[in-house]
């Protein structure tokens, strides 16, 4: 939707054309394939988590916030955008534009800020990992969402009186068109406003937080390899030797460390690409304040839009290839491959008892456990059941 300044009541816009052929060819299958795709996985990652317990983890529940305005986002402005290409005009009427705006705009706001909140989950928890123990629990996270789309909620109400339909008179046509009420003038400070809290704040708040992440994650040496835990546990115990409760310590470290460098590099790529993806659009929006006219060529505004749809339809695509967890949920929604049980007792058991005697926070230990699956392949290996069993034996003496 742009703000059309240009028409006065006493006169028209010259003569209106059409969308060329190619143009909505193009348009309607890219917005059509992207926005169903995104609309899909999106609410696979809402079911997975809603549905399966062992992935309702306070960083998962940020997903599903952000999975969920990227459906609004989708919704509200892909599916619009078929229409336009198809019609020339605006179609769901008054009240229709004041709604698909409002929605639009909460959509992105809620992505944003649920973004946000994931980076400095990952900060705590990481860089903090004491504190972490309270404040990273599954009911502040649920409690930060619902504050979250409280306030951009509230935030975004000041479109619906911004909003407004406008008919646009050219020499041989009428168009209904879905626009701003205020001048551009008046339009620009709520923009740059808009464009600051939710796009360069988050970023720079992100630069930094990742940036301290990864001096604590990346630059520390890994713990001891399970393989070699498992030599050595395997060397102690032919002698009877009692070594069990360090090679389990040893492997629940490593597996702990891997998995939240994976967790943390899936997250920064949604970062990443939110900012590459949006970035087309701000900078015209940018460039356009700055112009006596403004540069709307209709394939580059296709292109601003793909990449908006695109972002808000590929962070599913991300979780499939980078979490293991998240694939094999998705595998399991679709009745497609193996079927595995919920949470392996192999190794999360000794995990559980030894977190759970380590704190007095009872929605932490379940934390900590269920993101030790995402590793679950290669502790299978290293791991005997029989070492659980003592394992808990010795952790009870």
């Amino acid at each position: 939707m742009e703000n059309d300044t240009s028409e006065h009541h006493n006169q028209t816009l010259g003569v209106w054309t059409d969308y060329t052929l190619e143009y909505k060819v193009v348009s309607v299958f890219l917005v059509s394939l992207i926005c169903g795709v995104g609309i899909v996985g999106n609410m696979m990652v809402i079911l997975v988590v809603l549905t399966t317990k062992h992935m309702r983890t306070p960083t998962n529940c940020y997903l599903v916030s952000l999975a969920a305005a990227d459906l609004m986002v989708l919704t509200a402005a892909g599916l619009p955008n078929i229409t336009d290409a198809l019609h020339g005009q605006w179609v769901y009427g008054y009240a229709g534009c004041l709604g698909i705006t409002y929605f639009q705009y909460l959509g992105i706001n809620a992505s944003s800020c649920s973004i946000t909140a994931f980076t400095v989950e990952r900060y705590i928890a990481i860089c903090h990992p004491i504190k972490a123990q309270f404040l990273c629990t599954l009911s502040r996270a649920k409690k930060i969402i619902m504050l979250v789309w409280a306030l951009t909620s509230v935030y975004c109400v000041m479109w619906l009186f911004l909003s407004d339909t406008k008919k646009l008179v050219y020499d041989n046509v009428v168009l209904l068109n879905c626009a701003y009420k205020v001048s551009r003038s008046h339009y620009l400070p709520i923009y740059f406003t808009d464009f600051t809290v939710f796009y360069v704040l988050p970023l720079m708040l992100a630069t930094v937080l990742y940036g301290l992440i990864a001096r604590i994650l990346f630059l520390n040496p890994l713990p001891s390899d399970p393989k070699e835990s498992s030599k050595k546990w395997k060397k102690e115990t032919s002698q009877g030797g009692r070594m069990v409760s360090s090679s389990s310590s040893s492997n629940k470290m490593y597996f702990q460390s891997m998995n939240s460098r994976g967790v943390t590099k899936m997250l920064a790529v949604v970062v990443i690409l939110f900012a590459l993806l949006w970035m087309p659009y701000r900078t015209l929006v940018v460039v356009n304040s700055f112009l006596d006219r403004a540069y709307l060529d209709t394939w580059f505004l296709l292109f601003c839009r793909l990449c908006i749809y695109l972002n808000s339809a590929i962070n599913p695509v991300i979780y499939n290839a980078m979490s293991q967890k998240f694939r094999a949920a998705f595998k399991k929604l679709c009745h497609c491959g193996p079927q595995r049980m919920e949470k392996p007792a192999s190794y999360s058991v000794a995990l559980t008892y030894s977190v759970i005697k380590e704190t007095s926070n009872g929605e932490s230990p379940d934390h900590f456990t269920t993101e030790m699956d995402e590793l679950r392949t290669p502790s299978d290996q290293y791991l005997p059941a029989i070492n659980v069993v003592q394992t808990c034996m010795v952790s009870r003496g």
